[in-house]
This record gives structure tokens, sequence and C-alpha cells, in this order.
């Protein structure tokens, strides 16, 4: 059996030695379009994160069995042609869960804890000068009181709101699908709870539902020093107004999705004057090395099922 995997860079120094036991492996740490058919001819099994695999890929493929997404999200697969092709196509699902959750809080305490100042305050020597033994100059607050929205409940969103709630938090949420009921939290509109949330995570996919969910006059309706992080899909949030309001209102943002990825050369959110207020990392709430390890492990399992 022919295996490709396509961009295993993606993959960071996580142990691909178990696809060694499956069959022939041709490791490419990336491929961009033009590289794929050539790489992947002849293959059986293809192992793909974010490289696009089109109806003409598997037209060409007469030997391709199966499509294996090292991710959840499946949209770089077409997926019709797929089934007509009689090409199975697997994801992994639930293998960052606990990543994602713990990265939202790293998002929140970086930006509530005025982590940024505090850290240059000290290395940049003004503590060292400093006539008493602290510095109160950015007060933080306590999560414990705070109202807490949650914009999409399922196994991430459900996560975070337990640890809010150990926290103290008063949680609610929106349900992005309006399928999502629980007792357990208070289920409100979007409109409250961007109006009454102190706190505000996205956890939520990108469809014709949350495409643009908060734009300019969303986030105009929050509250005064509130805190918006979003760890579902850049295009949630419209970028061009983050970088608009977050130097007009008292808003704190915390983003580790993109419309594009990565980041386009001289994007808005990094010209905006009041840094401080503004968080973003690439991507990288999914990549703890338990959850690397455990997509890889699920993976290898995906190609087993093949020949059970």
């Amino acid at each position: 059996m022919k295996i490709v995997l396509l961009d295993a860079l993606t993959f960071g120094e996580t142990d691909l030695s178990g696809f060694n036991n499956l069959g022939d492996v041709a490791i490419f740490q990336t491929t961009s379009p033009s590289q794929v058919q050539e790489r992947i001819t002849n293959a059986d099994v293809i192992v793909t994160n974010k490289v696009v695999i089109s109806d003409e890929h598997m037209a060409n493929t007469p030997s391709l069995k199966l499509i294996c997404v090292a991710a959840t999200g499946m949209n770089n697969v077409d997926l019709v042609s797929a089934k007509n092709r009689n090409i199975t196509v697997k994801n992994v699902a639930g293998y960052s869960t606990d990543s994602v959750i713990q990265h939202t809080f790293s998002l929140l305490f970086y930006l509530m804890g005025h982590s940024r100042y505090y850290d240059e305050y000290v290395k940049s020597g003004s503590y060292s000068r400093s006539p008493i033994f602290t510095d109160v100059s950015r007060p933080f607050f306590e999560i414990k009181g705070k109202r807490w929205g949650i914009i999409g409940l399922g196994s991430i969103g459900r996560g975070v709101a337990n640890i809010a709630s150990a926290f103290g938090a008063d949680v609610c949420y929106y349900s992005t699908s309006g399928v999502n009921r629980t007792e357990d939290y208070q289920r409100t509109t979007l409109e409250e709870l961007l109006k009454n949330c102190d706190i505000i995570s996205i956890h939520a996919p990108l469809n014709e539902k949350t495409d643009n969910l908060l734009d300019y006059e969303q986030l105009l309706s929050t509250k005064d020093g509130a805190i918006v992080l979003n760890l579902g899909r850049g295009g949630i949030v419209n970028e061009d107004a983050i970088a608009k309001i977050v130097d007009e209102k008292n808003i704190y943002f915390g983003l580790d999705v993109l419309t594009k990825e990565p980041m386009v050369e001289n994007h808005p959110l990094l010209s905006v004057k009041n840094k401080d207020n503004l968080y973003i990392t690439p991507h990288i709430a999914w990549t703890s090395v338990e959850a690397r390890d455990t997509l890889i492990a699920s993976v290898i399992q995906n190609i087993k099922q093949l020949d059970s």
C-alpha cells in the first residue's frame, strides 16, 4: 500500500514512524497546489491536513482508496466526488478538545492579566527602579462573578463552560445551530449575550449561520472592557471590524484563527494602535504535543481499518 503524507510540517516533531508499518510511505513537509498531482499518483492512501484534494486529483489517481484528513474539518476535500468514485474519506474528531480548551484560558489570562505590559515592565528595568514592591498601574479582575458567554456549546464550548464555572463565572451560551440545549447553562440570544457578558468565547464552526456573525455593529454593542476570544474559525468575527473598533472602544480580542492562514502581509490587525488590547496566536490551539500524538495515532488507525 502506497501512503503519501502531503503536509507533515503541520505535525511538527510528532513521531510519524507508525506509518512505516502500513506500507510504502512518502512524506512531504509541504505541498503546493501544483505539486499535488505528481505526488499522489499511484497512491492508495493520502494523508492531508490542509492540502486541497479536488475531483481532478481523484480522477487522475485511479489507485486511490482512502483520503485521511488529519483534522476535524473536511472542507479541503471534494466529498461529493470522493463518494461518487467510491473513495473513503475519514477525519479525526475530538483529538484536540482539551488543547483548545486550555488555549482559551491562555488567551484570556494574557489579556486579563496584562501579561505583555508586566513582562516588559520587569525586563525593561522599570521594576528595579520602583519605589514600591509591586505595580498596580494596570488593574486586572477575577473571573469569579463575571458573566461568560459562549458562542457554540459543543464539546469544546462545554469544556470551557465547566472550567469557567469552576472559577466562579456565571455562564450562558448562544447556540449557533439552534440545536444545542442544556439545563446546565442558560441559553440566550446573541444580542443579549453580547450586551451583558464580560467574557465572550467562540467555539463554533464556520458555516452560513456563523459567517461574519460578529461585525462592527455587534462588537459595538459589547460591554466596556469586554474580552472576545475566537477559537472557532476565522470569518466568524470580521477582522476589519476588529481592527477598527479596538482603537475606538475599550474592548479586548484574543484570536487564534483568521480568515486567511497564514496571515496576509499588511493585515489591518498589524497596524492597530492599541496593541495591548489585541493578542493573536498562529492557529496553535489544537497543537499540544498530546493532541498531535492522538491525531497521528487516530489517522494510523483509520488506515488500518481500510484492510479490515
